[in-house]
């Protein structure tokens, strides 16, 4: 892989599994804001990849088989990690993180270590099983930490990549999100939010409520 080596740029990484129908858009729109897009298959069975279209500021990696989300994140933090982006941004394939919040994250991250994306502000569209797991694991995860964190299951968020080699997670499903915030808060690394709007549509999840909040539950135990 060629190596970027843009100290002072930016980059978004999307993690996708079967989304053929949304990953282009995802992309190109991420593209608006961010110095280049690195794309994690993992393992789709859709030909999602097929719809990536690389080029220079398109990096397009794969996983053999579907690894979870916190694998995809972790061959994508390694690579904005190598190819030393001053920033990194994480946002879902799915249409439900809208690119176009990313200079909320970025003018953000000139602040905090990390920031992540508050959806509960407007929780009108939200299912109400997601509500309830979020707010539990919220509230577990800031007495955990010792920090306050709002909006715990949200994906869409920014870090200085400087930090990522130190927190890199060991889980390989959805709870190394939460992983990723305690192993944040024992470095003494800040955390800040900023507001996004909650997107819901008519798709089919991946995960449900009760399954995200049973596998965090693991992460209070490292």
């Amino acid at each position: 892989m060629n190596i970027i080596l843009n100290q002072n740029k930016i980059c978004a990484i999307i993690p996708f599994y079967n989304e053929k129908k949304t990953i282009a858009e995802v992309i190109n729109r991420t593209l608006n804001f961010v110095d280049t897009v690195i794309a994690v298959d993992d393992g789709s069975t859709d030909n999602s990849s097929g719809y990536v279209q690389v080029k220079k500021n398109i990096i397009l990696l794969k996983h053999r088989s579907n690894e979870g989300k916190g694998s995809a994140l972790n061959t994508g933090f390694k690579t904005s990690i190598e190819n030393n982006f001053r920033f990194t941004i994480t946002l879902d394939a799915d249409l439900q993180h809208p690119p176009e919040e990313i200079p909320k994250f970025i003018d953000a991250l000139k602040e905090y270590d990390i920031v992540i994306g508050n959806r509960l502000s407007d929780l009108s569209d939200m299912p109400i099983q997601r509500i309830l797991s979020n707010k539990i694991s919220s509230v577990l995860l800031s007495l955990k930490t010792g920090q306050k964190i709002i909006d715990s299951q949200c994906g869409f968020r920014g870090f200085r990549t400087k930090i990522l080699e130190n927190i890199l997670p060991h889980f390989q499903g959805y709870e190394a999100e939460s992983e990723i915030l305690i192993k944040a808060a024992r470095k003494k690394y800040t955390t800040g939010f900023v507001s996004i709007p909650t997107v819901y549509g008519n798709e089919k999840s991946k995960i449900r409520g009760t399954q995200l909040f049973f596998e965090f539950i693991k992460t209070l135990f490292i």
